[in-house]
């Protein structure tokens, strides 16, 4: 039998993975389970779980335990110990504050504010059961914010006297930003700039009030001196463990780890209407070991969108950092525009994406690499094993011409012909995808649009499955650039673009581009 991993630990709760094999989200049948103390005195706990990651709540601080999960070995563990629990309410926090209720909410929010600074190195913030509406609240190192189950942390659904987060620090680092540019933004209704050691976790929710108030009705501007918040916004932290929790109604990104590293998320919820602007569901920037495991997503944009940052028109780059070193795994990932997508704001360059084990099911695209001329920057070694996809429309695409911001459509974007190559050349090198099983496909199993000057390289595909087709799909692009043909039931289109594929009767020999003429 196989043992189980641990995946994080605090001082309260357990991430384990129980891999077998087959297993994507879920495990193939649910599996009943029995935690009790090792010195075999205390609390004896029993449940049923039906997916591979899964969580144990409410541990005690310090304590050993051992676990025994149907049709695996026994696993001892111990939690930390925690320095000292916090409960909020001591200090003035109310519940039942209304949404528009600014006074109150600015109330709880300096509640919180003093409740954080008065939790001890390796303490908790204990948020108990109930509704609790706040103003944007900044957590520190060496914390834990515990959000207990039947708890709802609300953003009020009004902006007026919103914090805002500058576009750079008193040292010139980036903090405010928006796709992938240093930007004043409103701070997010949960924050943290330059925090070590931090854990957020439990069975409760964070709400960012993205559907109550008009944060949704202006997606691309800036009100107020600044653009919309996130959900949850992490700048230049370290060691972060995000474990267990709900998040949704994000203004604008729901998870937006920036400049991070050594970061994990594990059992996540994250949720946002299908038709939610921007929305992404977990957006690592600049980052560096990102582990995100175990999470469900149904938002309205991208579910994962891994980014390195934008340069500008002007060729301004100082802002710009790497990510290097993703790991995605055990996901589901429903709805949204596209299950692991890299980019477009990838100037930074991104290295080292995998995504194994996970489920797609009725995003727009698959894997989706999207990136134009006057990036600049690389996209290398990116991985897709063991993946399923099901009613996803394009399954796998690599976009050297996607047409975003305002000079999106120009010729010097779009020209198919080639273009010098210099600082703002884009480069994708080394695409691995492995075990790909695709049902109901609508409009092609991959297109692969390089460019002439820069075209992608090392794509290599073995035992991808195309295993049905959806009836009712009709032709369409299956990707965003200007003078690609619709596409439907089709296999693998590339131009400009090198696929090494096992299996050669899946290449198309058609272009993807519609000539000019």
């Amino acid at each position: 039998m196989i043992r189980p991993s641990i995946i994080a630990l605090s001082a309260r709760t357990a991430a384990l993975c129980l891999p077998k094999a087959g297993a994507l989200y879920r495990l193939p049948d649910p599996a009943s389970w029995r935690l009790e103390p090792a010195a075999g005195d205390g609390e004896v706990r029993e449940g049923i779980t039906a997916t591979v990651v899964s969580l144990l709540h409410d541990l005690q601080p310090g304590g050993r335990y051992r676990l025994e999960v149907e049709g695996f070995q026994p696993l001892e563990f111990e939690t930390p110990a925690c320095a000292g629990l916090i409960d909020p309410t001591a200090f003035g926090l109310v519940p039942g504050i209304r949404h528009d209720d600014l006074e109150g909410a600015r109330a709880n929010a300096a509640a919180l504010a003093d409740a954080v600074v008065a939790v001890p190195d390796g303490g908790t913030l204990r948020l108990p059961k109930g509704d609790w509406t706040a103003f944007p609240v900044r957590l520190k190192s060496g914390i834990t914010l515990h959000i207990s189950k039947g708890a709802v942390l609300h953003a009020p659904s009004v902006r007026a006297g919103w914090p805002i987060l500058e576009a750079r620090d008193a040292m010139g680092r980036m903090l405010g930003s928006w796709e992938g540019l240093p930007t004043a933004c409103f701070a997010a209704p949960v924050h943290a700039i330059g925090a070590e050691r931090l854990v957020i976790e439990g069975e409760g929710s964070l709400d960012g009030s993205g559907d109550r108030g008009d944060w949704w009705h202006w997606p691309k501007e800036t009100r107020d001196g600044a653009r919309r918040p996130r959900g949850l916004h992490l700048v230049s932290c370290a060691d972060v463990k995000l474990l267990g929790f709900t998040i949704r109604n994000a203004p604008s990104w729901t998870i937006h780890p920036q400049g991070c590293r050594r970061l994990v998320a594990a059992g996540l919820t994250v949720v946002a209407p299908p038709d939610s602007p921007n929305t992404d569901g977990f957006n690592p920037e600049s980052c560096r070991d990102v582990t995100i495991t175990g999470v469900r997503f149904s938002v309205g944009d991208d579910c994962i969108a891994v980014k390195a940052g934008k340069r500008r028109p002007n060729g301004e780059h100082d802002h710009l950092a790497e990510t290097r070193g993703v790991r995605i795994t055990h996901c589901l990932m429903e709805r949204g525009h596209g299950g692991l997508v890299i980019g477009s704001e990838m100037s930074g360059g991104v290295h080292d994406v995998s995504v194994e084990d996970c489920e797609m099911v009725g995003t727009d695209r698959g894997l989706r690499l999207k990136t134009r001329r006057g990036r600049g920057g690389s996209i290398t070694n990116i991985v897709m094993r063991r993946v399923l996809m099901d009613g996803v429309d394009t399954a796998l695409s690599a976009n050297a011409h996607y047409h975003c911001d305002a000079d999106g459509h120009d010729d010097w974007v779009q020209s198919r012909q080639p273009a010098l190559i210099d600082q703002g050349t884009p480069f994708i090198d080394g695409v691995t995808i492995e075990d790909v099983e695709i049902r109901k496909l609508s409009h092609a199993a991959g297109a692969f649009l390089g460019l002439p000057e820069a075209p992608i390289r090392n794509v290599r595909i073995r035992r991808l499955k195309i295993a049905s087709y959806r009836a009712d799909a009709t032709a369409s692009p299956p990707i965003m650039a200007d003078r690609v043909r619709p596409m439907r039931h089709e296999a693998i289109a590339a131009e400009y673009a090198e696929i090494d594929c096992d299996e050669p009767a899946l290449l198309s020999r058609a272009p993807i581009s519609v000539s000019l003429e």
